[in-house]
Parts: structure tokens; C-alpha cells; sequence
């Protein structure tokens, strides 16, 4: 499940709110242990997922860094780079 959370920080463009929705779900499904909440926990998990992508906000706003930022394109395709590697058979 975790897989699918990735670094949202110091990316030329910023992260938008679907991103970080995207790892606040991923986030609140690991911590779970569940992909699909029961009707008795869905408020629950839901509220979970609203408000850590409210504070996941905040945290990307107040970060500093000197490095400049990362260009998502050239970040992807080094990832498919190191995939390639890692899977070639």
C-alpha cells in the first residue's frame, strides 16, 4: 500500500491537493490495515484522510530547503531508469 506514497516535497510544480489527498489516503489505509473502510469506520477513515492532508498542507508550506527544486519529468523518468535496472531479466 505505502508504495504509492511519494516525496511531495521541493517539486517544481508544487504538489497540488490531489497529491497529497492521494498520499494521505495511502497513509490512513496503512495505518488501518484496511483498503476499504467498514460502514461502522468509513466517517472515521474519512475524517483521517481530511485531516492529515489538511496538516500534510501545512507540513509542504512551512518546509524550508537551499536545494533547488526537483523537476517532476526528469525525477520520473530516472524512477523508470532505476525500475528497468532493478527488473531487467
Amino acid at each position: 500500500m505505502c508504495r504509492n506514497i511519494r516525496t511531495l516535497h521541493n517539486f517544481e510544480p508544487a504538489a497540488n491537493d490531489d497529491e497529497i489527498r492521494a498520499a494521505a489516503l495511502q497513509y490512513v489505509r496503512k495505518i488501518s490495515g484496511s483498503t476499504k473502510p467498514s460502514k461502522a469506520n468509513e466517517e472515521t477513515f474519512w475524517r483521517a484522510v481530511d485531516e492529515i492532508a489538511h496538516i500534510t498542507g501545512h507540513l509542504l508550506d512551512d518546509l524550508v530547503t537551499n536545494a533547488p527544486p526537483k523537476d517532476r519529468e526528469v525525477e520520473a523518468i530516472k524512477a523508470k531508469e532505476r525500475s528497468a535496472k532493478r527488473f531487467a531479466s
